[in-house]
């Protein structure tokens, strides 16, 4: 994939991501830093400048999806549109409209998009029960040494996830790191609601729309998705001896919550967030160490184990 399509694909998720017009400026400000952190990956188009492009209007989508000539580029494209306006687990009318157009511009393969819509929507509708089924860490007297397994268990997942090259795999990370941390209240005596959770994570400063993007944009980049679309199932592809940024990020909010509940949650937003950066920098260590171990999980995974892992059956 050449970078001018890399950078059509990427201006329109970031299309995707500002469609409802409700972003926060604190979500903003995070995708803006995800722009700037994948602009220093060797061969990237200039995504800081694309971020301020869109963000200002100065490109419209017609023109991106000018640049997408390829079949399979315009599929990948509409399919990292409709993860990215299911980051926060539904889709506002105003995104609905924006992936109507979307599709109707992109002339996407009506099949592929309705077997894409269908895996993507089973996703999203797991986790609205993600906080139900059993979990691990959500055993009565869970040790230290149970939690730190738990929470490095769902680490190696994500990795795992972030490594497969459909789209869709990795729209199961946010589920996964929801049941994680209500897990780890709940062994802490602290039953959660999901809204909880993600203000949470906010709080911690992982915004939902913006890990999504950093996911598929580094994924973009390293050429994991160049031909994601109708790939078997289970099949990690040759990026895959990059790095999963996932696990890092997984690892440190695991060991920010149980901080968090087991100090009887009094920490503001700040301390959340400055702990949550102390915690990133040992876990982007342990994933170099664990890195074997995560592809080794991303070659055995399939979609209904996925789906399995996010109901929790």
């Amino acid at each position: 994939m050449n970078p001018d399509s890399q950078r059509a694909i990427l201006a329109v998720a970031l299309f995707a991501a500002f469609a409802d017009g409700a972003k926060h400026d604190r979500e903003r400000d995070e995708i803006r830093r995800i722009a700037d952190a994948l602009a220093t990956e060797a061969g990237a188009p200039d995504l800081k400048r694309l971020y301020q492009d869109v963000l200002l209007k100065r490109v419209n989508l017609e023109s991106a999806i000018r640049t997408l000539t390829d079949a399979g580029e315009r599929q990948l494209a509409y399919e990292m549109a409709v993860c990215v306006c299911d980051a926060d687990g539904s889709q506002s009318d105003a995104e609905r409209r924006f992936l109507a157009e979307l599709k109707t511009l992109l002339e996407v393969d009506a099949g592929q998009a309705e077997t894409f819509e269908r895996a993507a929507d089973a996703v999203v509708a797991l986790s609205a029960a993600a906080t139900q089924g059993p979990v691990v860490a959500a055993q009565p007297n869970v040790t230290d040494a149970e939690l730190d397994k738990s929470i490095l268990n769902y680490a190696l997942l994500n990795g795992a996830l972030e490594l497969l090259p459909q789209s869709w795999a990795s729209m199961a990370i946010i589920p996964l790191q929801i049941k994680m941390v209500y897990g780890i209240g709940k062994a802490h005596g602290v039953t959660l609601d999901q809204g909880h959770i993600k203000e949470f994570i906010a709080a911690a400063g992982v915004g939902l729309t913006s890990q999504y993007l950093e996911q598929f944009g580094r994924k973009l980049l390293g050429g994991l998705l160049g031909k994601a679309a109708g790939k078997t199932f289970g099949k990690a592809g040759s990026a895959a001896t990059g790095m999963a940024f996932s696990f890092a990020t997984t690892y440190a909010l695991g060991q920010l919550a149980k901080r968090y509940y087991a100090g009887g949650r009094v920490m503001n937003t700040a301390l959340l967030r400055e702990t949550f950066q102390n915690l990133l920098a040992p876990a982007r260590e342990m994933q170099t160490r664990y890195l074997p171990q995560i592809q080794q999980k991303a070659g055995t995974l399939d979609a209904g184990q996925i789906l399995s892992l996010v109901r929790g059956a």
